[in-house]
């Protein structure tokens, strides 16, 4: 997902595709045709082309890249590198930690003695400590206010004395498709920290599913951006940038397949505004809860759904309670282990990510829902007063 393991990996190999030889073969006959026909000589008429084309390109390139240049210099100094240290095993080594992982984070905020970094939860993940690695290459030690694997967002707070530069957060919501971006990081490990990698915006609005306990089963739909700018392992954390130098995405992973290249994808700003502000002020992120452990209705054998759950042939799908919270609000609005859950607040529910979806997403935290369940067959409904959960 774009974290960097300074582990050693084996290398994948790739196959790239060149046309410019039989394109240069097209063009050389076209020239030869013209000359031909026109009398001129292929010499001059190649040396004007090559010079009006050169003219051109230089023209246009200086443009863009002035444009990108004047970018990058006013952002790429709140951008920096965030190492995952961890217990080593070496007994020779001359720290007790070692790093475990690179990624990067983004400098937003800077508060009387102290600034802030919003980087990728997965990128700290199990650190014993946090490493930040400013643009001038000094290290600072980091504080982990918050970190929230759902949305795969943290904190940092670091001191502030010797930083100057800090981020300004963009409008994700107006990003169109084919708009230029500019991706900052660390791809591959510090040692190419600060790389900028140019691009557009593929796609708006994509949801990606996420398995968070790497249990087989999607958990979550994340929202992201896509973008075709290069995001490698170790550009987790850092900045996706508009052409106003904005930050309007967080890189968070990329998708690497071999049948797949060029799809880096990142967590729109305006989504991660609200979680950063959760986690730096109260350290972690408060959903609503039902208070229940829950099964896919899939999961459970043929058998026993006619033997234990006893539910009428119509019903496919639904979500199965496990087991129910003591002093939840499950419990006291009256569901028990075996109820099968297909309806909440009206909308139909056939998985544990179509659930939790919707709790996170459209109910208030401690707000009440109408659930509809089956019992032995028959179909039940139950107000609950949904409860806290971290």
């Amino acid at each position: 997902m774009g974290y960097y393991n300074t582990a050693p990996a084996k290398q994948k190999s790739s196959w790239k595709r060149y046309m410019a030889s039989s394109f240069g073969g097209v063009l050389a006959g076209a020239l030869l045709v013209s000359t031909m026909i026109t009398g001129t000589d292929a010499g001059e008429t190649e040396s004007a082309t090559a010079g009006i084309q050169s003219s051109e390109l230089q023209s246009e390139s200086a443009v863009v890249t002035t444009d990108v240049t004047e970018t990058v210099d006013a952002t790429a100094d709140a951008v920096v590198g965030v190492s995952n240290l961890q217990a080593g095993n070496n007994p020779f080594a001359q720290t007790s930690t070692q790093e475990a992982g690179a990624g990067s984070g983004v400098i937003y905020k800077k508060q009387g003695d102290d600034a802030f970094i919003v980087t990728n939860h997965h990128v700290v993940e199990d650190a014993e400590e946090v490493v930040v690695t400013l643009a001038n290459g000094e290290e600072l030690e980091a504080e982990v206010l918050g970190s929230d694997v759902w949305t795969d967002l943290a904190v940092l707070k670091v001191p502030g004395a010797q930083i100057e530069t800090v981020a300004e957060f963009g409008d994700s919501s107006v990003l169109k498709s084919g708009e230029p971006v500019i991706a900052i990081g660390n791809p591959l490990g510090l040692q190419f920290s600060g790389s900028v990698t140019t691009g557009v915006i593929s796609g708006t609005e994509r949801a990606i599913p996420i398995d968070v306990n790497q249990d087989g089963q999607e958990d979550w739909q994340s929202e992201v951006l896509q973008t075709d700018a290069a995001i490698n392992p170790g550009n987790s954390g850092g900045a996706l940038l508009n052409a106003q130098g904005q930050v309007i995405g967080i890189n968070s992973m990329k998708i690497a397949q071999d049948a797949v290249e060029g799809i880096g994808l990142a967590i729109p700003i305006n989504s991660a505004i609200p979680i950063i502000s959760e986690l730096e002020g109260e350290g972690e992120v408060s959903r609503p809860s039902l208070g229940v452990a829950l099964l896919e209705l899939e999961q459970i054998p043929a058998e026993i759904r006619n033997t234990e759950l006893n539910l009428p042939n119509e019903v496919e799908d639904g979500i199965v309670v496990q087991s129910v919270q003591e002093g939840s609000g499950a419990e006291k609005a009256g569901i028990e282990a075996k109820d099968t859950i297909v309806e909440l607040n009206g909308q139909a529910i056939s998985s544990v990510l179509e659930l939790r979806q919707y709790l996170y997403t459209e109910v208030e935290e401690e707000g009440t829902v109408t659930v509809k369940a089956y019992r032995d067959g028959e179909l039940k409904t139950f107000e609950v007063q949904l409860s806290e959960q971290i």
